[in-house]
């Protein structure tokens, strides 16, 4: 009964659309503006610096240096990152906040 009456009012709808008259005097939507690749700021600027003992990556946005990877010959990487915008880096392990939400088990099923 739910599907006769489902198609039922299915099927006034549709001819409620399609009962619509369209203006006559329509025109073409014009072209989308071309995609400018040179300088996006979307995505930053990395320029790599090879080394014998380690490799250094700058990353830029807007011109500006915002942080540094530094990649030793032995060991992990580490971060320089400027977090205030003024140009004093601080040295970053990872790039986690260590932020941690509880993770509390309220009931197990």
């Amino acid at each position: 009964m739910r599907l006769i009456t489902f198609l039922f009012l299915s099927g006034f709808s549709l001819s409620a659309m399609a009962a619509k008259p369209l203006p006559h005097d329509l025109q073409p939507l014009p072209p989308p503006p071309p995609m400018d690749s040179g300088n996006d700021l979307d995505e930053p600027e990395v320029t790599i610096t090879k080394e014998t003992e380690l490799t250094v990556e700058e990353y830029r946005a807007g011109g500006r240096l915002y942080m540094i990877k530094i990649t030793p010959k032995i060991g992990p990487p580490y971060y320089m990152v400027d977090e205030q915008g003024n140009g004093h880096f601080a040295r970053q392990g990872t790039l986690d906040s260590g932020v941690r939400p509880p993770q509390w088990i309220i009931k197990k099923f």
